[in-house]
């Protein structure tokens, strides 16, 4: 739980650190492109100013300063239009087909100067646009706000991977330690049981411990297989809901019902059943828990659907509340007092990596139980 916690802080962090760097980005862009929308209008003011100095010209004017300052505008794209919105000149423009079509957009956005000269009423309109320079420079922080989030989607998924690989160490390591300490005391159990069985030929009880003997042992195989991909094989689902009734019945309260809804055929589907059986023991064991007072039902559904075989496993226990359904497959998320939190957890990874099928909630309501559906592919049509 405190990795769980220490994860989601950093992630918190990585997204205020982008969103900070993302607002300084663009209130910085947007203080440059502001000075030099107005820097870039004071040059074609100037610029205008020379043109109207051009047309106004005696033998007192500067003709080389007036010359210079309108040659020296080789950015700012520039449209003279006279009174009647024809093109005189223009520059720095490169769709030279549309200039005038252009000049009216410019006109239209107000972006242009009033040059009047002679005593008729004459003018000229000097329009203009932004440069290319600060166009793009007003793109830029969207560029770069673009980048600080791949960034950041990038962070979180390697510190996902991170966790994710940190937590598959730990359930190999658990795993194949659990299964290693379990085996010798199940070797020397076996063993005793055969020597009582010797003993005592006609003892009930015998044949029950070895069961359950052979039971632990299960268990060991099932642990040891974790970390490995096990190879499935064509198994019957119905024979495997069987044991799963039959096993959860005997260590139940009388007042849980356990029932088992198949279809008249056998279901037969590629699984490791051994692995498979954990998963939806698990299930009854998480619908046992949930039931208040120790008494209620809970039901098996094995469904055919298209190339998908499906169990749901139906119980009336207490539910679960809608902010805790999208975590009970989480490690350590646990609602008991005790346990580890593991159970669920352990079902996901067995279902969808060993495999390849899906787990999830189907349904829930407070008070009046939950459906856990269980779907695996047939390769059928």
């Amino acid at each position: 739980m405190q990795w769980t916690d220490k994860i989601r802080q950093v992630k918190i962090w990585l997204v205020v650190a982008a969103v900070l760097i993302a607002v300084a980005s663009l209130f910085v862009s947007h203080v440059l492109v502001r000075d030099l929308q107005q820097e870039e209008r004071n040059n074609m003011e100037v610029w205008a100013q020379a043109m109207n100095a051009l047309n106004q010209a005696d033998e007192n004017t500067d003709l080389a300063l007036v010359t210079a300052v309108i040659e020296g505008n080789n950015t700012i794209p520039v449209v003279v239009l006279n009174s009647d919105d024809e093109v005189m000149d223009y520059r720095n423009i490169a769709d030279t087909a549309n200039v005038a079509s252009y000049a009216q957009r410019m006109k239209r956005a107000g972006d242009y100067f009033k040059i009047e000269f002679g005593d008729e009423g004459d003018y000229q309109l000097v329009c203009y646009d932004e440069s290319t320079m600060l166009k793009r420079l007003t793109q830029y922080p969207y560029w770069q706000l673009g980048i600080v989030m791949i960034f950041v989607v990038v962070a979180i998924f390697a510190l996902l991977s991170s966790k994710r690989a940190e937590q598959n160490k730990v359930w190999v390591g658990l795993s194949k330690e659990t299964a290693h300490q379990l085996g010798t005391p199940i070797s020397s159990l076996m063993a005793w049981v055969e020597v009582l069985r010797e003993t005592y030929p006609d003892d009930d009880m015998i044949p029950e411990m070895n069961k359950d003997v052979k039971r632990l042992e299960r268990i060991a195989e099932r642990f040891s297989k974790i970390g490995s991909m096990p190879e499935p094989v064509d198994s019957s689902m119905n024979q495997l809901l069987d044991r799963v009734i039959e096993y959860m019945d005997k260590r139940t309260s009388q007042k849980v019902q356990i029932r088992g809804h198949y279809p008249d055929h056998d279901v037969i589907v590629k699984m490791n059943a051994s692995l498979f059986e954990w998963v939806i023991e698990n299930l009854c064991k998480n619908a046992v828990d949930a039931m208040e007072g120790g008494k209620g039902s809970i039901d098996l559904w094995l469904l055919e659907e298209g190339n998908i075989v499906a169990v749901e496993v139906a119980d009336t226990g207490k539910g679960i509340r809608k902010k805790n359904i999208k975590n009970v497959f989480r490690p350590g998320f646990t609602t008991k007092q005790r346990g580890w939190g593991l159970g669920l957890s352990l079902a996901k990874r067995i279902v969808e990596e060993y495999h390849k099928g899906r787990i999830y909630v189907k349904q829930s309501e407070l008070g009046r139980g939950t459906t856990f559906r269980v779907e695996l592919r047939t390769g059928k049509r």
